[in-house]
């Protein structure tokens, strides 16, 4: 069998236009792209960045092997293309928002200056990762907040979308605030803690659940979750689970796992029946299709619960499974200078924002809150006061002082070389943390959230408004 190297991740249509433009000699001619999305998934507040340093280390690290080339051959390329093809390396420029980072609709997450062929080989790949990361996070972190507090285990391994989704998505739901991981192997390759309790294999295996139990704990005798719903949750697996525990160390952790039934109904009849045991630090788990919604409900009604085991709905998103990022061009250099690209839309939503740009975030001086982000111009700078300028609707057009305004794009790679620490996964997370302490409450709704402001600079606004009524002349003309 073929053993891909995923390199020729690349939609086809990605080398037929870079043939083109490679016969007419315009395919090292140099354009900015920027990526972002539309929508935040679920109709939330924002989204959270992630996936950077993958989609980084996938574009530097992209090269065709002669299988590659060979395959392509069979596909009809000329052997010049190829023969380019052979020597190809990344050597562009990428400009990037850190990942942990809340983002909004319309502004660029990612913005790249290379060769036009460049952009052809990285599109398809180069928004995969921060599109699933990205996703996948967004999801993680409501159901983190909606567990308010109590500790956030992934369970989706084995309803992922592949092997990469599930080993990628618990990368992304360990940035958004779960605490660990069932996938041992996020665990090697991310330093992720792992954890796990039993399956109901195991126990119909054994046959029983005291036999089960019993076996279980003459190897793991410090640390034991019993999944106790396998044949009667509250009239077998329960009372084994208790005998079984009174047996353990009192230093020992223990506690039983709830996968099916009623769970707020169950887990306070294992509350209950655990306290009266005399087993007060045993601890309760829960799973089963569980999301931000059914997670909420059981808060709200106090459960007894102290962890949440979240499987396919967190890594899937299941809700809302489809980021919808997207990378478009908007500006091409010409003899050092850029010059703005638009594309519009019959669908107003989906004309791009033109130029090279820059991205800002707005913090009052006073409270530390983020009230708004900006689009400018690469060159331009943000002083006081500084007035908001609302696309949609311009009558909320307001005058900003006392603020700090703070870049959020850093230079990731120069020249083809990589010139950005990454950070560590800890510090990723706790960088979440702090920034979602600058969004106000309303912004954290999981329905009808409030609307966080993305303006364009007066510069930036006239500019696309002008290239607009260009194309349209051009329309009415025919």
């Amino acid at each position: 069998m073929r053993r891909s190297n995923m390199n020729l991740y690349i939609d086809f249509y990605e080398f037929t236009m870079a043939q083109v433009l490679f016969d007419n000699g315009q395919h090292e001619e140099v354009g900015y792209f920027d990526y972002f999305f539309r929508k935040v998934p679920d109709s939330g507040g924002f989204a959270i960045m992630a996936g950077l340093e993958q989609q980084i280390e996938f574009i530097l690290n992209q090269r065709f092997s002669e299988d590659d080339i060979n395959y392509l051959r069979e596909q009809g390329m000329s052997e010049a293309f190829l023969t380019y093809l052979k020597n190809y390396k990344f050597r562009g420029s990428i400009w990037g928002i850190p990942e942990g980072t809340p983002v909004f609709p319309n502004e660029p997450l990612v913005t790249v200056k290379a060769t036009m062929f460049e952009h052809f080989m990285i599109e398809t790949s180069g928004i995969l990762e921060v599109s699933h990361q990205t996703l996948i996070a967004t999801k993680a972190n409501r159901i983190v907040r909606a567990a308010n507090g109590k500790p956030v285990i992934d369970f989706g391994p084995r309803r992922s979308q592949g092997k990469y989704g599930g080993l990628k998505g618990a990368r992304a739901a360990y940035v958004a605030g779960v605490v660990g991981t069932s996938l041992t192997e996020a665990g090697k390759e991310y330093g992720i803690p792992v954890v796990g309790t039993m399956a109901h294999s195991f126990v119909t295996y054994v046959g029983e659940d005291k036999e089960a139990f019993d076996l279980y704990v003459k190897t793991h005798d410090a640390k034991a979750v019993f999944l106790v719903d396998t044949f009667s949750t509250l009239k077998l697996g329960m009372p084994a689970a208790i005998e079984v525990m009174k047996t353990m160390k009192p230093s020992a952790s223990m506690g039983i796992r709830l996968d099916s039934g009623s769970l707020l109904y169950l887990s306070n009849e294992c509350r209950k029946m655990m306290d009266d045991a005399g087993l007060p630090n045993a601890t309760i788990t829960v799973s089963n299709s569980l999301d931000e919604w059914k997670v909420t409900e059981l808060e709200m009604k106090n459960a007894p619960i102290d962890f949440y085991g979240v499987g396919e709905r967190m890594i899937t998103a299941k809700s809302d499974s489809v980021f919808g990022g997207v990378y478009k061009l908007v500006g091409v250099e010409r003899d050092g200078e850029v010059e703005a690209r638009i594309k519009i839309s019959d669908s107003p939503g989906k004309t791009v924002n033109p130029a090279f740009k820059e991205v800002w975030r707005l913090y009052d001086n006073e409270t530390g809150q983020a009230f708004a982000d900006v689009l400018t111009l690469k060159d331009e700078t943000i002083k006081e006061p500084y007035l908001l300028t609302d696309e949609l609707e311009k009558r909320k057009n307001k005058v900003a002082t006392n603020f700090k305004a703070v870049k959020l794009q850093q230079e990731i790679v120069k020249e083809g070389v990589l010139v950005y620490d990454f950070p560590t996964l800890e510090a990723i997370r706790e960088r979440l943390n702090e920034q979602l302490k600058t969004l106000w409450t309303g912004l954290m709704n999981f329905s009808e959230p409030d609307r966080y402001y993305v303006n364009l600079s007066d510069q930036l606004y006239d500019l696309k408004d002008n290239m607009i009524e260009g194309i349209r002349s051009r329309i009415i003309k025919g």
